[in-house]
């Protein structure tokens, strides 16, 4: 219904100027709080959140390196999964009660959360809650970077560093399930190893090995097609060895810095493409096509059950500092979940 036709009943939690418990940064650290519900505007729905996924950019922000976007919430989370409570009066395709997950430009570890309504995709009937607020961020982020942005095609060989993390998991499951080849780098053998049972054609641990050379090797010295890389720093000019003729490298994050020095030569000579992109930026135009692309491409596997995220842990919505020190360790596999 329209957030207009929205009334208090005694007999439910009002909706409207309603509290809710939220977790807020407070000198680099997470607290629970409480904060006022807050109201769609025209082209939002607000969310009552069942789980939140956990991400490194809400890592970021907590210790004062990502600073949400003007208007945005100051409230971490990226990605939430719920049922729709309240509706803006301009959206129509969506109604009271049903059950989404969605990207958002922040506020997904509290109670409730506004989303655009572009931005709402319907969680497939095999998926749970928890499952689903695994999906948004990683699926939208590998979507647009990997086959928008890279032009990923059936046949190439696709490197992924971090292949355990979320972004991981989910970009093997999908380069595989567009029949590309997939090399992935962990940093023990129990990742590598679950990266091979998740579909992963190699799996290099870079704690043992040097990738650059185990890449050669695995491409009979052809090099990879596409790296995905939230790395950065000093591997930048090990992507640039190992990749092939026309290869392109997207940048997703900076975990090792944000400056490299690099060699241009290999660029010219293999004409190389390096590129790269944040999302949580951009506009709702944008984010809305991505939604669309997966909706019509990629919500079919989930719904058959070919491609699934990878959950490592949840915890309680309270429990959210000892989520981010889970999350600080690299001892994860897959996502990590708050749950409300």
């Amino acid at each position: 219904m329209p957030l207009t036709q929205l009334i208090d009943d005694s007999a439910t939690m009002p909706l409207l100027r309603h509290m809710m418990l939220a977790i807020e940064i407070d000198n680099n650290a997470l607290k629970p709080t409480q904060r006022a519900m807050p109201m769609p505007s025209a082209n939002q729905v607000l969310i009552k959140v069942v789980a939140a996924g956990v991400n490194r950019p809400d890592v970021m922000q907590r210790r004062g390196l990502y600073p949400p976007l003007p208007g945005a919430s100051d409230i971490p989370g990226l990605e939430v999964a719920g049922t729709i409570q309240a509706l803006g009066d301009n959206v129509s395709h969506l109604r009271q009660g049903d059950a989404v997950c969605a990207l958002v430009t922040g506020g997904g570890y509290a109670e409730y959360c506004l989303a655009s309504a572009v931005h709402c995709l319907p969680i497939p009937e095999n998926l749970s809650f928890i499952q689903a607020a695994a999906l948004p961020e990683t699926f939208f982020t590998v979507w647009s970077n990997v086959f928008d942005r890279a032009q990923l095609q059936a046949g190439e060989t696709l490197l992924v560093h971090g292949g355990s993390s979320g972004i991981g998991t989910t970009a093997i499951q999908l380069a595989k399930a567009f029949s590309a080849k997939v090399i992935v780098t962990a940093g023990s053998a129990q990742k590598c190893e679950f990266c091979l049972q998740l579909g992963a054609d190699a799996a290099i641990n870079y704690k043992e090995q040097d990738f650059v050379e185990a890449v050669k090797q695995l491409t009979d010295n052809k090099g990879v097609d596409i790296i995905l890389d939230m790395i950065g720093g000093d591997y930048v000019p090990r992507n640039l060895a190992c990749m092939a003729d026309e290869a392109r490298l997207v940048q997703i994050a900076l975990q090792r810095g944000i400056k490299a020095e690099i060699s241009l030569l290999p660029i010219m000579l293999k004409r190389l493409t390096l590129t790269g992109s944040t999302l949580r930026a951009r506009d709702d135009v944008f984010k809305a096509a991505i939604a669309a692309e997966l909706s019509k491409k990629v919500w079919p596997l989930l719904a058959s059950g070919q491609i699934k995220p990878v959950i490592d842990s949840t915890f309680a919505l309270s429990d959210a500092a000892q989520a981010h020190q889970l999350m600080e360790s690299s001892r994860h596999i897959g996502k990590i979940i708050l749950t409300v």
